[in-house]
This record gives C-alpha cells, structure tokens and sequence, in this order.
C-alpha cells in the first residue's frame, strides 16, 4: 500500500551476541600486537639481540602469520570460522607469555613462529565470522569491528607505556594469560558465532564466473598490501620523518598515536558512511583524503603540516581495509586468508622497501610511495567493490 513506510526488520539475538563476541576478538588481537611491539626494545634487551638477529625474530612471527593466515583460511573453509576462535586465542596468549621467558636468540624465533602462526589463524577466524554476522545483520558493522582492534591497539600501547617500570616478562605473562582465560571463559558462547557464520554459502562460481572471481580476488588482495603499505610506513617511518623536519622528540613520537587515532575515529564513523554511500564511494573518496593528506603534508616541508599529513592518512586509510575484507568474505575464507595473507606482505615489505628508496633517493620522497599507492586505490575502488 502506498503511503507505507517499511522498517527494517530487528536484528535478533544471535547476530548481536556473535557482533559482542567478535568486538572482543579483535580488542584482543590489538591490545595482545601493541604490547608486544611496545615492549620489542625490552625484548632486544634481555636476548642481547643486535638489529640483525632482532630482525630473525620479527621475521620468524611474520613467517607463521602468512602461514598461519593459509591455514586458519582453509580449516575455516572446512570447518566453519567459529572453531576457530578460542583454541587460537588461548595459543596467542600463552605464546606471547612464553615470548617474555625466552632469553635466547633461538627460542624467541621459535615462540615467534607460533605466536605468528596463532595470531593468523585468528585473523581469518574473526574476519570470516564478521562478514557473515554483517551479513545477518543486512548492514555495514565491519568498520566498527576493526575500530574495535585500533582501539584495542591503543588501550595495549598505552598499557605499555605505564608499565616501562615492570619487566616485559611480567607484562607479557599478565597479557598473555588474561587473553587466554578470557577466551576460555567465552568458550560456551561461540556457538552463537557458529550459529550465525553456519548459513550455507551460494553455491561455487562456474568457469568465466570463477575466473572472474579469482581475479577480483586478487585486485582486492593487490589493494589490501598497498593500504596496508602505507600503515606500516606509518609505523615505522612517521616519528623519523617528523624528526627530520626539525620536529622534537615528543613531537615526533605523536605522529603515529595522532595517525593511530584518526584510523580509529574514521572506523567509528565508517558503518555509517558505508551504509549511506556504498563501500565503493567511500573507499574511493577515503583513499583520495589519504593520498592528497600525505601529499600536501610532505610537500609543505613543515611539522605541523606533516603532522596533518599523517592524521590524514590515518584517517584515509581506516574504512579501506575493512571494506576489503567485507569484500573477498563473500568469496569465503579462503579469499580472506588470500587477502589478508597478501596484505601483511605489503605491511611487512612496505617498511623495508621506503628504506631501500630513502637511501637511493630521499625520505620525503620515498615517502611519496604511500600516498600515490592510495590513489591507486582509490583509481580501482569501483572495479573491486563494485564487482562483489
């Protein structure tokens, strides 16, 4: 009848329990990263690491992240996402507990490989299972989850901070063994998740179909590294480049905690826009903000305006990669772990890789690297999320 207005239809139960389940997930898997990241000096401390034999260790976690991201994609693919989320949990957990006993060059490697592995079977898990609760919901919710891991990765860096006076073995083992008895304590209400992520997906894409769709796929996963690039110049490269435009210590060290709470400000607000918009507008007009932002901030040559840089980027970059993932979901956890997979590349190579253009050339205009990546994302934001 005309004149009558419909209203969307109540989102149940179930999803909810499952969106409160997986908020913590990811709370989890940020707070757990940036206390092991925050504490890494205390780390190369207490093993006498050298940066070289330090590097063995990051490079041993992210080994097992990739493989476990491969693993988690195809256990999930089998099994259903919702299996794997409190085993993982526990072992992320206890490994990084374990990582603040290791005194060694060897042990620390060999920890880090089964903290990496964990800590990407879990990702695919709560990725997996958050697009599926969107799905149930009939909304956009991804963004606000993974705002949840930025907060989460702040609330974790912060904790850090306050404890710089405990040793790390203690931090971590009070982390650590938290995470591990919340996830056992949350154990009983997975089957809300398992309920929720259980609806039978459509049915396999045939011949042109499939093609079609590995190759979006791979667009998406292509898009992932180089946002995800940009994060780990921000990471690494944020306070350097303020320090080298004259800016003080405490200046420098703001960039990244005032790039980290754009992200987290933008993924609050992302479910939103999404919802209005469409991910492909938003994503493209995102992209667009974090590109022109980090351009004109490393044009201007000034702190204050690399500082507004970098908040811009952050603030860019915070609805890209959810949107993504929302993305290659539909295709299942497989094409998660794919995306994922191939995004941690871009994080772990990006660093690396302004380094090698920096010493070659400068660091602003390495730097420059990250912002034209995210205008090529914004260039391929259509053909990815429209195409879904």
């Amino acid at each position: 009848m005309s004149g009558v207005t419909k209203t969307p239809a109540p989102v149940t139960t179930p999803p909810r329990e499952a969106r409160r389940l997986l908020t913590g997930a990811f709370v989890v898997l940020g707070l757990v990263m940036a206390a092991w990241g925050a504490r890494m000096p205390a780390v190369k401390t207490a093993a006498d690491l050298g940066p070289g034999r330090l590097s063995i260790v990051l490079l041993a976690a992210a080994a097992g992240m990739v493989v476990g991201l491969q693993i988690g994609g195809r256990l999930a693919d089998r099994h259903g996402p919702a299996r794997l989320l409190i085993g993982p949990t526990i072992a992320f957990g206890c490994s990084l507990a374990l990582l603040g006993q290791c005194q060694t060059l060897l042990t620390l490697a060999a920890a880090a490989l089964v903290f990496g592995v964990a800590h990407g079977v879990l990702d695919v898990a709560v990725n997996t299972s958050a697009v599926a609760v969107q799905l149930a919901y009939g909304r956009p919710i991804m963004s606000g989850l993974h705002a949840a891991y930025s907060l989460g990765a702040l609330a974790g860096a912060g904790l850090a901070a306050i404890t710089t006076w405990l040793p790390h073995d203690q931090v971590f083992a009070a982390v650590g063994l938290t995470t591990a008895l919340a996830a056992a304590a949350a154990a009983p209400h997975v089957h809300v998740v398992a309920r929720v992520t259980s609806t039978p997906r459509e049915r396999e894409p045939q011949d042109g179909a499939r093609r079609s769709t590995s190759r979006t796929i791979w667009l998406l996963a292509g898009l992932a590294a180089a946002c995800l690039l940009a994060e780990g110049a921000a990471a690494d490269w944020a306070a350097v480049h303020l320090r080298e435009l004259g800016a003080a210590e405490s200046t420098a060290a703001a960039a990244y905690a005032l790039y980290s709470a754009a992200m987290a400000t933008g993924r609050l607000a992302g479910d939103r826009l999404t919802a209005r918009f469409g991910p492909a507008t938003v994503v493209r007009t995102s992209a667009l903000l974090a590109a022109a932002g980090l351009g004109a901030g490393l044009v201007a040559g000034s702190a204050p305006a690399a500082l507004l840089g970098w908040m811009a980027l952050g603030l860019g970059l915070s609805t890209t990669v959810p949107s993504l993932i929302s993305a290659a979901g539909r295709g299942g956890p497989r094409a998660v772990g794919t995306v994922a997979a191939t995004g941690y590349v871009g994080l772990l190579a990006g660093p690396a890789l302004i380094g090698a253009l920096a010493s070659i050339t400068n660091l602003t205009a390495a730097l420059a690297l990250p912002a034209v990546l995210a205008a090529v994302v914004a260039v391929a934001a259509h053909r990815a999320l429209e195409t879904r």
